[in-house]
């Protein structure tokens, strides 16, 4: 059984403090980045894709798997009440109605995927590639099944796989071997320069 013994690299770049303040800021300044890479698209093949599902991962890696939930949670309140921070907003609808639509499901993954991956950086995973390329496989699995189950509803499930998951499959490997070849790089620099 893995165990939560040590600390994530929110708390290994800055003191660790548990105060409210510091939660509230690194909360709001998830989600701010979360909305950032929701808005900005990088051409890609087959389909353009954005960098949230890698930040979203990076969220619960970084910051542990409750302030990671609680991160997304609060993007996902800011678009629920309306704030255009999805990827298709405002063009697509604001608020309730857009998050009810065929996207919804990722946005609910999105939280529950920033759980697994804090849950696992804070039992150690982040610190190796190929932890680091398991946690992001299981938040990546996670997104996915919660996103195709939703979008299934809308468009059936063979149409939910091939629009909803086979054009983003070769995007996602790319964002994980980048978090794989970055992360354990960041602990191996912060381990040095520490006495």
């Amino acid at each position: 059984m893995l165990q939560a013994s040590r600390l994530v690299l929110i708390d290994a770049l800055l003191d660790k403090d548990d105060s409210l303040f510091r939660t509230l800021f690194l909360v709001i300044a998830g989600s701010i980045l979360l909305t950032l890479s929701a808005k900005i698209q990088v051409p890609f093949y087959p389909v353009p894709m954005t960098l949230q599902t890698l930040v979203v991962l990076l969220i619960g890696v970084a910051f542990g798997w409750r302030m990671g939930f609680a991160t997304v949670l609060a993007y996902l309140a800011q678009g629920a009440m309306g704030l255009p921070v999805f990827a298709g907003t405002p063009e697509k609808g604001l608020g309730l109605l857009y998050m009810a639509g065929p996207t919804g499901g990722y946005l609910v993954g999105f939280a529950f995927a920033a759980t697994v991956t804090g849950w696992l950086a804070e039992r150690g995973l982040d610190r190796s590639a190929m932890g680091t390329a398991i946690a992001m496989i299981a938040g990546n699995l996670v997104i996915y099944v919660i996103g195709l189950i939703w979008l299934a509803n809308f468009v059936g499930f063979e149409k939910a796989v091939t629009f909803g998951m086979i054009p983003f499959l070769f995007g996602d490997l790319v964002k994980i071997m980048l978090a794989t070849a970055t992360l354990p790089l960041i602990w191996k620099f912060l381990n040095r320069s520490q006495p």
